[in-house]
């Protein structure tokens, strides 16, 4: 069985039972270089790495990294055991895939659902691995529909709300085909935007840093769907936003939302909220139903990952020369602190209820309920 991941022109994760390829993200955006994922070993290095990374993409690649584990290598192994014992083995291996990355809650998510699966398939002494390769390749396929759900709620909704003759966003990180299984979420709105029969004058994107997958990844995906673009600083975005009012929003992904609307996101994305706030423009959450925790009331309670200090002490890239030339590409680390100074590397930051404008999932959008500071997105999703 193959499945294509959307009808963008980018594709980061292809997958054809029983064979997983993924974009390797460490080489963008001066090589597009595909690796196989032939196990659940291989997906688990792939996403600690961040040779894959988006929360969305995280879960589908885990899912589908222990599905051709289950089709290739361990296939015989598997075969021979009895329901029961191949229901604990896939149980046993989504346990390891769950240590790659501690803050995406779709990868919980995704875990918690796929278990479901197996018990019950070994309950009624069915096909586990059948079921769950069943399972994983749906989660696929359904990720792709979200996310063009949310790009096209999004855009309705950022349309509804602008005003004067240009339309002009900025967003943060990578949050677009290359996070996600296809077409993206606030890359995925930015995509329908400029689409649409109105189309986006312009977009601004944050370099951020320090791992810079908005220079390096999100610049890749606007050059590579040809929309109008600029590469900005991060310290740079309150100054353009009082230079520019056509920016009418600023629009983000979610690595976890709390009950309450609170929502971890790439650091940085904290501040962009507090100076969305004070230039009275809008601040959009966009995210799939996935990457809502409603076990957590509050933002308090999301761990936050810390990476190594060496992302912030040093800067990493490809020789110029290499990258020019077309030939092999060199990487290299060039050191800009002085040896002896520490650094913090929060991956995430918590951004609060009160600063975000609206969440944007595939069944609607959320927007507080007036004169209050908080979400009720536990009601909010009842009243569906």
């Amino acid at each position: 069985m193959s499945l294509s991941n959307s009808a963008s022109k980018l594709q980061a994760i292809r997958w054809a039972r029983p064979r997983l390829d993924i974009l390797d993200q460490l080489l963008l955006p001066h090589a597009s270089t595909y690796i196989d994922i032939c196990s659940s070993a291989d997906g688990h290095r792939a996403i600690a790495t961040m040779q894959t990374r988006g929360a969305p993409a995280i879960a589908i690649v885990a899912a589908l990294s222990l599905a051709a584990e289950l089709l290739g290598s361990s296939r015989e192994k598997v075969s021979q055991l009895n329901t029961e014992a191949a229901s604990a083995f896939i149980e046993e291996r989504l346990d390891f895939l769950a240590t790659s990355r501690p803050t995406a809650v779709n990868l919980f998510d995704a875990i918690r659902k796929l278990k479901a699966v197996v018990r019950n398939a070994a309950t009624n002494n069915d096909d586990v691995v059948g079921a769950y390769v069943s399972a994983a390749e749906a989660m696929l396929a359904a990720d792709v529909a979200d996310n063009q759900a949310i790009g096209r709620l999004g855009a309705e909704f950022i349309r509804q709300r602008a005003t004067g003759n240009e339309l002009k966003v900025l967003t943060h990180c990578n949050t677009g085909a290359l996070a996600t299984a296809g077409h993206g979420t606030a890359l995925g709105i930015i995509r329908s935007l400029h689409n649409s029969e109105k189309s986006l004058d312009h977009v601004y994107f944050s370099e951020t840093r320090p791992y810079n997958q908005g220079a390096r990844l999100t610049a890749y995906e606007l050059l590579v769907e040809e929309i109008p673009a600029t590469l900005v600083c991060d310290s740079a975005v309150s100054a353009l936003l009082r230079s520019d009012p056509s920016i009418r929003a600023i629009v983000v992904g979610a690595d976890r939302v709390a009950r309450n609307g609170d929502t971890a996101n790439k650091i940085g994305t904290y501040q962009l909220a507090i100076t969305a706030k004070f230039h009275g423009r809008d601040f959009i959450v966009a995210a799939p139903t996935t990457s809502i925790d409603l076990d957590l009331a509050s933002g308090a309670g999301i761990v936050i990952e810390e990476r190594s200090q060496d992302e912030v002490l040093t800067t990493e890239g490809y020789d110029i020369e290499s990258v020019l030339s077309g030939g092999e590409l060199k990487r290299a680390a060039v050191r800009v602190a002085p040896v002896g100074v520490n650094a913090w590397n929060p991956s995430f930051d918590v951004t609060p209820a009160d600063l975000i404008t609206a969440v944007v999932t595939e069944k609607g959008v959320f927007v507080k309920a007036e004169g209050t500071k908080e979400f009720d997105l536990l009601q909010s999703l009842a009243n569906l």
